[in-house]
């Protein structure tokens, strides 16, 4: 038989008794996780928006139930103040159980019903592990499932995520607009295929990556929408079994209020409990952004190469020393950092795709790798955009003198000429400005007939550019 030492309580459950520190909030079913799932180092507690979000559903709970007359007053008290600070984050510590379990997330719902009930025990001034007076599942849990608590939880979770990371692309995008507009009229010649193609302006160019990161707000605001719609209320398959025929309504309507999310609960709750559709849309969404993020990197990488040998039309601002055996030697260590964030979110595409497939029946399992793979996800590229825009973008600067040559005396000017002189003549001057014979603009002229201020006005690099006034 289990006997408790000065260390450590005992406390009982289904498969028998056992051992927890007695300092805890967290028990029994609690210890078994940390037996059962030793496996990433990561706790849910490291997740801040989970844990928040789990405290807003048992907030939410309990406030049903004490409306219905499931909860006294004094059990209410201390269960909505317990799930209060596990709301605000004062108890993020006690949620240790391991990111990766099986379960489809029940461990980490535990975790929340020990912690809320034996905090309430201590704001009641009674020892943990008085569960005669408050129960984890009887009275934290009540009118609950984790697979309605843990996927309403998560949903919470991905808003809150998703809103921060919708702050940084913002952000980013204003960067490179700011950007843009102070280069907005410097000279250079875009490339197609790393091949010289038509001229363009610096300003132009970091003016595209702005529109291409600002379209993602929209399909975050898309994700979201979906997020909004939840299973809280279902319990275990979707059919409420257990819960008070109006937890439903007054759950999702305080988890609304607790929120200021617009929650509504699903139209059919066996199929909302099953469903992980909208975790793949949100990963599908992660990983555009991080493709389209990760594209930009490697425009800058290139760009600034060199910086002798190299584009070198960029010039990136030095972060550290890129070599230990080079001396002055420089990388662009912030894109490539970004780079490997793009790569985790795509290949965690990958396992979100796999385990929403994975489902079975009434209920999908796998959940918690979902959750963490998403969240994770989110976080890491919120802070690599943050990174990118303070310790790359707003730093940036450009050789204008060099750009400028180039752009003068580039080949691809002939282009220009087209509609005077036609393809062929024009393909001509090109191929004779390529082999050194000339600039496009003298060669031009030495064919004959030509106005040169009609070859001046084509060859203007706002005619060229098609530029337009700053934005």
């Amino acid at each position: 038989m289990t006997t408790p030492t000065a260390q450590t309580r005992v406390e009982k459950d289904s498969l028998g008794t056992g051992e927890v520190p007695a300092t805890a909030y967290w028990g029994i079913h609690t210890a078994r996780a940390l037996t059962n799932f030793p496996i990433s180092g990561t706790t849910v507690g490291s997740h801040r928006h989970l844990v928040a979000a789990l405290g807003a559903v048992k907030l939410a709970a309990a406030r049903s139930n004490h409306e219905l007359g499931l909860l006294d007053d004094r059990r209410f008290e201390a269960i909505g103040a317990a799930a209060e600070e596990v709301r605000t984050g004062e108890l993020d510590d006690e949620f240790v159980v391991d990111v990766i379990q099986g379960g489809a997330g029940t461990s980490t719902n535990m975790n929340a019903n020990e912690v809320i009930a034996n905090r309430a025990l201590a704001i009641l001034g009674l020892p943990r592990g008085r569960y005669d007076e408050i129960h984890p599942l009887d009275h934290v849990n009540r009118c609950q499932s984790t697979n309605d608590v843990y996927p309403t939880a998560v949903r919470i979770a991905l808003l809150a995520s998703l809103d921060q990371l919708a702050v940084a692309i913002g952000a980013l995008a204003d960067a490179f607009a700011a950007k843009a507009a102070e280069f907005h009229g410097v000279p250079k010649i875009g490339r197609t295929q790393l091949q010289d193609a038509v001229p363009m302006t610096v300003g132009q160019e970091l003016r595209a990556y702005a529109v291409t990161l600002r379209e993602e707000l929209a399909r975050i605001e898309d994700s979201q929408a979906l997020l909004c719609e939840v299973n809280l209320g279902a319990t275990a398959i979707g059919t409420g079994i257990t819960a008070h025929p109006d937890f439903r309504r007054r759950a999702v309507a305080h988890l609304c209020e607790i929120t200021g999310r617009p929650l509504v609960g699903a139209s059919d709750l066996i199929e909302a409990t099953s469903d992980t559709g909208v975790f793949v849309q949100v990963s599908g969404v992660l990983k555009r952004i991080s493709v389209k993020a990760s594209k930009i990197c490697n425009d800058l990488r290139l760009l600034s190469s060199g910086p002798q040998t190299g584009l070198g039309e960029l010039r990136l601002p030095p972060r550290q020393a890129g070599s230990s055996i080079m001396p002055g030697k420089v990388n662009p260590v912030i894109p490539e950092m970004v780079n490997q964030v793009a790569f985790w979110v795509i290949g965690n595409d990958v396992t979100v795709t796999l385990a929403a497939e994975g489902g079975q029946l009434q209920l999908n399992a796998f959940e918690p790798v979902i959750c963490h793979g998403l969240l994770q996800g989110s976080a890491w590229m919120t802070a690599a955009f943050d990174a990118l825009r303070e310790l790359c973008v707003d730093g940036l600067t450009v050789d204008a003198a060099k750009l400028s040559a180039a752009a003068a005396t580039n080949a691809g000017l002939a282009t220009a000429l087209t509609p005077l002189l036609g393809y062929a003549r024009s393909a001509e001057i090109a191929a004779a400005a390529l082999a050194g014979a000339g600039d496009v603009r003298t060669l031009a002229l030495a064919t004959g007939g030509l106005d040169p201020a009609v070859v001046d006005a084509l060859l203007s690099p706002e005619t060229l550019a098609n530029l337009e006034p700053p934005q």
